[in-house]
């Protein structure tokens, strides 16, 4: 791997390359508290014929810290990949893209904005396509109409300053160690060798109202936070990213493969992040119940509009992979690595 740094909208990203420049293009998107170094147990099992471009989005990696206007939603991220690839490939060639977590959100919204750039995507784990958390059902309606329970507000302040502090440390269950080997993975033991690599991408986080995790606003709804419009969480609040009806609506419709862990903790319908699942097993107190509240259908989502955009002429695939967590490229590389063949 080469490491360039790129000037795209008034700011510098780190990213990471590998193959020869002429090879078949593939971006690779990370998630949230993540980075392009995210990507490296799944390169290991790509041909040496493809051009990998893997970006440190802004706040992330090695990537300039720069402001994240949530109010766009996940635009900021990808109108700064869509730079990058205007800078890469000037005569507007179509790129396979394999995204993960947040990353999918970015690809989806790079799609909508730029159809002629995505050939083909590979979803991993995807956020919906309304949004992280603060809806009720497949259709996405709105758990109450402030969008309470979702954003800046949501993150565990411990976790959040354990971050901004460099924190190695495996004794308890906040530190970023503990959090990859529980949520971002359900084996610890598939991280392997390179367990300190990935914590290196969680720790590299920008912390901050303008960054992660994003600030919050009260609510007089459970449980009393309602999203901001600054930072990484606020842009996938329902109130500033639901891109399900554009999702569908897009023209050309490349194919989709969504991958994804039956154990995954983070994207599920019974997700440990939403605070409403966390609500209805007590965790946070005051939860006001199914009826009012109930968990977001969070995978239910994502198949109900996959299934509309291919009604409406595209195709997708689902791969769901036994006893793996969120990150199956980390859990299963080979097995990612070969639909991601499949896509090109």
């Amino acid at each position: 791997m080469e490491e360039v740094t790129v000037a795209v909208r008034g700011i510098s990203l780190n990213v990471l390359v590998a193959g020869p420049a002429g090879g078949t293009p593939v971006l690779l998107v990370h998630g949230n508290c993540s980075s392009a170094d995210f990507w490296r147990p799944l390169l290991r099992h790509l041909p040496p014929n493809l051009r990998i471009v893997a970006p440190d989005l802004r706040g992330y990696g090695r990537s300039e810290t720069a402001p994240v206007d949530a109010t766009r939603g996940l635009r900021d991220f990808s109108d700064d990949v869509a730079a990058l690839l205007d800078e890469l490939y000037p005569g507007g060639e179509a790129v396979t893209v394999a995204a993960h977590s947040m990353g999918c959100g970015v690809a989806m919204q790079l799609l909508v904005d730029h159809p002629s750039r995505v050939a083909a995507l590979l979803l991993e784990a995807p956020l919906s396509p309304y949004g992280f958390g603060g809806t009720r059902d497949l259709d996405g309606n709105l758990t109450t109409p402030d969008f309470a329970g979702t954003g800046g507000g949501g993150a565990n302040p411990d976790f959040v300053r354990r971050i901004a502090e460099g924190d190695r440390n495996d004794d308890g269950p906040t530190s970023p160690l503990a959090v990859l080997r529980t949520a971002y993975v359900a084996d610890p033991a598939s991280l392997g060798s390179d367990e300190q690599l990935l914590l290196d991408t969680v720790l590299s986080t920008a912390i901050g109202d303008d960054n992660y995790p994003g600030d919050s606003k009260p609510s007089e709804n459970w449980p009393g936070i309602a999203p901001g419009d600054r930072g990484v969480l606020n842009t996938m609040a329902p109130n500033h990213f639901n891109i399900a009806a554009d999702l569908v609506a897009v023209t050309p419709k490349p194919p989709i493969t969504w991958v994804r862990g039956d154990k995954d903790a983070i994207v599920s319908d019974t997700s440990f992040f939403d605070l409403a699942f966390l609500g209805s097993l007590g965790v946070v107190p005051g939860w006001p119940g199914a009826e009012e509240c109930p968990p977001q259908p969070m995978v239910g989502q994502t198949r109900a509009v996959l299934d509309r955009y291919a009604a409406a002429g595209g195709a997708y695939t689902e791969v769901v992979y036994e006893n793996c967590g969120h990150s199956p490229h980390v859990e299963r590389p080979t097995e990612v690595a070969a639909e991601l063949l499949n896509l090109l």
